[in-house]
């Protein structure tokens, strides 16, 4: 793709931000649907990302995503916040608007939900969902449910304080357990949003004999693509969704709000990602 002087420009702000597969799937879109633009990452240093920040609608960006550890400075330094993202905390999404102000967004809940629904036949009143964890990616996906009209989400998480911050904060039927009294009877969906599993990482290890063959296993991990959660769910005959879809899906707001047209989530880009 050869850039013109009034090319469209956008990229991802983290530090470190070489590890982000965010410019290959923005790239794969621009590329497919010919359009005069660029998607580059932006290695920002947390004392520097304000200054960055505020510089970006001088630059000519249209926007920007923002990975960690920015996600919860991007809230504060946003102009205007969208009311999902406030409620989760943070923002992940920024649109620079033509008087230069910046709006801030969540795609996480979005992406997570979408997801969802389309790896598998998954519905709110299919029962009880449980979430495990609490930090940042816990937030978006028990407001996503909380929104989606689940009626009851069991919160599992080693600190039981922090799950509880996170259950005020959210609002809905979200019943807090701590992690040795972990209840999956009679639940449609069991969704890890902990580290556990990932790449160099402890695996996730729980007993799933309680959980009912027909709940829907996710996990919000996609290095490696099937977790052992997702391998174990599987093996016993659950169906399972992998977390790459996640990361797909809430790419396409913000794709959306910066160049104009909005991309679609394929096989093809699922395969062109996992091949970096």
């Amino acid at each position: 793709m050869i850039l013109s002087g009034k090319a469209k420009l956008a990229g991802v702000l983290g530090w470190p931000v070489g590890h982000s597969r965010s410019p290959r799937l923005h790239g794969y879109w621009l590329e497919q649907l010919g359009i005069d633009g660029t998607y580059v990452p932006l290695p920002v240093a947390p004392e520097n990302f304000e200054k960055v920040f505020r510089a970006l609608p001088a630059m000519g960006f249209r926007g920007a995503n923002v990975t960690v550890p920015h996600k919860e400075q991007a809230l504060v330094l946003a102009d205007e916040v969208e009311p999902l993202a406030r409620r989760i905390g943070a923002v992940n999404t920024l649109v620079c608007r033509d008087d230069g102000s910046v709006l801030g967004l969540n795609t996480d809940a979005f992406g997570f939900l979408r997801n969802l629904q389309t790896g598998s036949n998954w519905r709110a009143e299919n029962g009880p969902a449980v979430v495990l964890g609490a930090g940042g990616a816990a937030r978006a996906v028990v407001a996503a449910l909380v929104d989606e009209g689940v009626t009851e989400i069991r919160l599992v998480n080693r600190s039981v304080e922090r799950a509880e911050k996170l259950a005020a904060d959210i609002g809905g039927p979200i019943l807090v357990q701590a992690w040795d009294k972990l209840d999956l009877d009679g639940a449609g969906l069991l969704v890890n949003t902990t580290s556990l599993g990932m790449a160099g990482q402890p695996a996730l290890d729980i007993d799933l004999s309680a959980l009912p063959m027909n709940a829907v296993v996710n996990d919000i991990v996609y290095a490696p693509l099937m977790t052992p959660l997702l391998l174990a769910a599987q093996t016993r005959g659950n169906p399972v969704v992998d977390g790459l879809g996640m990361l797909l899906f809430q790419a396409v707001r913000g794709f959306s709000h910066w160049f104009g047209v909005e991309p679609q989530v394929t096989p093809q880009l699922r395969d062109f990602v996992l091949s970096s």
